[in-house]
């Protein structure tokens, strides 16, 4: 089996559409680790596509607040701006379908996905300590998941974790092949907002059978997800941070 693995697709339609496009005929499922909405312009275009799609996913902590299940006082201003107008935003269909989202980890083939950490969906894994002292609580040998928008991860070595790279600028992939009797937390960073310097879309393809995994950056029409955001009336911020990738 041959999986898609996406992470923060954060309501932005034109890069999911690349990321499809470059993958296109490389998986046989796709896989989730959450945040379908908020920040970006189009929650409805992307909540209809999963819809449509039926991928394997589990809910983001984005998806929950623009939900309505979980009080979003605690976000920063323009996140909470951004939130408020899409649950404001989201078909009545859509916003249930967002409330339906299971929390992980989500047994899928041997592996999971998550959101955040295995012990709390919001908690984020963004160095080898905050890896090392989830390890306890790791039941496969291989997990997606997601929340940081820095696409890499860790691989477990001698009781800690090594970091894995993102793909370098220059480059498109990355290939890793799974090592066996390591504990593997795969990132695929974000389709719709990379924080990691690169504005490229992110994601992972993974092949079960030959045990890789291809990291994947690929560009996308930042300017028309930036019109659009600007269009909505959202925080001139939440464009303007795409050309940057932060």
């Amino acid at each position: 089996m041959r999986f898609l693995i996406i992470s923060d697709l954060h309501a932005n339609w034109e890069a999911l559409q690349a990321v499809l496009e470059d993958a296109e005929g490389r998986y046989d499922r796709i896989l989730c680790a959450g945040d379908l909405v908020d920040y970006g312009a189009d929650p409805n275009a992307v909540v209809d596509w999963a819809r449509r799609t039926a991928p394997l996913l589990v809910r983001g902590n984005h998806d929950k607040v623009c939900a309505g299940l979980e009080d979003m006082e605690w976000f920063n201003p323009a996140a909470r701006i951004s939130a408020a107008w899409t649950l404001e935003t989201l078909w009545p269909a859509n916003l249930e379908y967002l409330r339906s989202l299971p929390k992980g980890p989500l047994p899928v083939h041997g592996f999971q996905i998550l959101h955040g950490s295995p012990l709390d969906e919001d908690e984020y894994l963004i160095n080898v300590h905050d890896a090392r002292q989830v390890l306890p609580f790791l039941h496969c040998s291989l997990s997606f998941f997601g929340h940081t928008h820095l696409q890499g991860g860790f691989i477990s070595h001698d009781g800690g974790f090594e970091p894995v790279p993102a793909v370098p600028a220059s480059q498109d992939e990355r290939v890793l092949e799974i090592p066996g009797g390591r504990q593997c937390l795969i990132n695929p960073g974000s389709v719709g907002q990379p924080r990691d310097g690169d504005p490229r879309a992110a994601y992972v393809l993974y092949s079960e059978e030959e045990r890789l995994l291809r990291y994947r950056r690929v560009p996308y029409d930042v300017a028309a997800a930036q019109r659009k955001i600007r269009a909505a009336g959202l925080p001139a911020r939440l464009a303007n941070r795409l050309a940057q990738g932060e």
